[in-house]
Parts: structure tokens; C-alpha cells; sequence
């Protein structure tokens, strides 16, 4: 073991690919924001280092948990640091909660502009909920509760708070927004999930794919990319612009047809980045449509 991991090794060990899960829903919360004439961009810039911190914290507090509990040792997809000797458990961890404690310092900041102060609850359940997904002597990512999570703290959470620190409020439009946000949130996790059903199911890590098995799991992917287009034609009711979140029904094309052919390990890792290029996508069409619409 050492600490020698290269720039290129951390960054892959920050997994990029699940970068959109940070970016969209604050993006979307802006435009959310927009539709309620309440934009401050020095608040929304803020709600996304939050947002960015988080989840590169976690992906290393996974790499570290996962990388000590053995998960990691048959693992298919990117380099994990510990799992692979690349770098310590022990700088691997302080890295982690080096990014919660910015994610900390970035919330406080909004907190106190913001002055509400029950929002600090908020951020300690994010900053617990991301080390406990796979931290701790019974982490609920092992007991197939990492979607939920996801939906709650990348979704409800990121939207719904990054539109409440600026309008001091929230509208049913964000709040569709953030179900669909949260819905793709989720089908990325179910994806990469997916891909490691027999690894996790070896390893004891019971996710919920393991418990939904390979054909269940399939399925729910397909529901949870549907969600976002029932909130499309449901927020055009009352802001028609907001059908150009149709268009992007294309970039999930591929990997629909991959999950639905039965594709597996390897052949799964484009599924990841497409639904969650989709997810961007998505987000800043319908944000930008807001925001024309208020």
C-alpha cells in the first residue's frame, strides 16, 4: 500500500461520470429559482460547491469504506484507490471528509446568508447520509437503501434547497423537479448497481438490485427514466416552453437498448454516463425554460 496514486488515478477515483448527479439538480433549482424571480448567483455558485463536495466526498468515502470491507477486490468499472493499493485507506479517508468538512463550510456560509438556521439539520443529515451509505458497522448501501438515499439528498434536498436559500421559499415546480431529477439520480445508482449484482451479492452487500434481482432491476431503470418526462408534460400545463425536456428522450435511447438487451458488467459502464449526460441534459433545458417562463 501507499500514497503514490497519480492526478489521474484521484480523478478517476472521484468517478466524473457521476458528477451530473451534483451539477443538474442545482442547475435546475436555478432556473426554479428564476421562475420565482428570486436568483442570486453567488448562492447558486455556493449550493453547487456544496453540491460537488458532497458527492466527490462520498465516492472517496465508498473507495475507503468498500476498499477496507473487501468489496472492492472482484470489482469491474473505474480504478477504486484502496481497493487497488493505488493509494492508503487513510489518506483516501482524510480526503473524504476534507471534502465534507468544505461541503460544511460552503452550507454555513448559506445558512447564515440565508438565516435559516434549521437548514444547519439539513446539512448534517447530508454530510451523515453520505458517510454512512457505505461507512460505519452497518451501512444502509449494504442494506439496499442507497436509492433512497439518493433521491432524498441529491434530489429533494439539492433542488428543493438550492431554490429555498435564494426565494426563502419552494414552488411545485420545483418540487416536480426535483422527483425527476431524483428519478434519474436513482437510475444511475440502479445501473452501476446492476452492473455489480454478482460481485455485491458475493460480497454480501445486499443493494437493492441484489434484492430486486437482474430482470427487477432492469425494470425499475425504466420506470425511474420515464418519471422525468411525466413531470415535463406535467409542469407544460402551466409553462408550455417546458416541452423542450422531451428532446432529451434521445440521449437515454442507447441506454435503454443496452439495459433492455440484457447487457452486463463492462458493457453497463456507458449506461452510467449517458443517463446521467441525459439527466444534465434534462436539467438545463427545463431550468432555462423556467426561467423564460417567470
Amino acid at each position: 500500500m501507499n500514497d503514490m496514486a497519480t492526478v489521474a488515478e484521484w480523478i478517476e477515483g472521484a468517478r466524473p461520470r457521476t458528477l451530473p448527479n451534483a451539477i443538474a439538480p442545482v442547475l435546475v433549482g436555478v432556473g426554479a429559482a428564476a421562475q420565482l424571480d428570486a436568483v442570486s448567483w453567488w448562492r447558486s455558485l455556493l449550493a453547487l460547491l456544496v453540491a460537488m463536495a458532497l458527492i466527490i466526498g462520498v465516492n472517496y468515502a465508498n473507495d475507503y469504506s468498500d476498499g477496507v470491507k473487501g468489496t472492492d477486490n472482484e470489482r469491474v468499472g473505474p480504478l477504486r484507490l484502496v481497493g487497488s493499493g493505488a493509494a492508503s485507506a487513510k489518506t483516501v479517508l482524510g480526503v473524504a471528509w476534507s471534502l465534507f468538512g468544505l461541503a460544511g463550510l460552503f452550507g454555513l456560509i448559506l445558512v447564515v446568508a440565508s438565516g435559516q438556521w434549521w437548514l444547519l439539520l439539513l446539512g448534517a443529515l447530508c454530510i451523515a447520509g453520505a458517510w454512512f451509505y457505505t461507512g460505519g458497522s452497518r451501512p444502509y448501501g449494504y442494506a439496499g437503501f442507497g436509492e433512497v438515499a439518493v433521491f432524498v439528498f441529491f434530489g429533494l434536498a439539492a433542488v428543493l434547497g438550492t431554490v429555498y436559500v435564494q426565494a426563502g421559499r419552494v414552488s411545485w415546480e420545483a418540487l416536480g423537479c426535483a422527483v425527476a431529477v431524483g428519478s434519474l439520480s436513482m437510475a444511475v445508482l440502479v445501473a452501476n448497481n446492476l452492473r455489480d449484482i454478482p460481485t455485491d451479492r458475493e460480497a454480501g452487500k445486499i443493494t437493492l438490485a441484489v434484492r430486486l434481482g437482474d430482470p427487477g432491476t432492469r425494470r425499475f431503470y425504466l420506470v425511474l427514466v420515464t418519471v422525468p418526462f411525466l413531470v415535463t408534460v406535467a409542469l407544460a400545463f402551466a409553462h408550455p416552453v417546458t416541452l423542450v425536456g422531451l428532446l432529451t428522450a434521445a440521449p437515454l435511447i442507447t441506454p435503454v437498448k443496452t439495459v433492455t438487451a440484457g447487457s452486463t458488467g463492462l458493457q453497463l459502464i456507458p449506461v452510467l454516463r449517458d443517463t446521467g449526460l441525459a439527466m444534465l441534459a434534462w436539467a438545463v433545458l427545463t431550468g432555462a425554460a423556467l426561467a423564460f417562463a417567470g
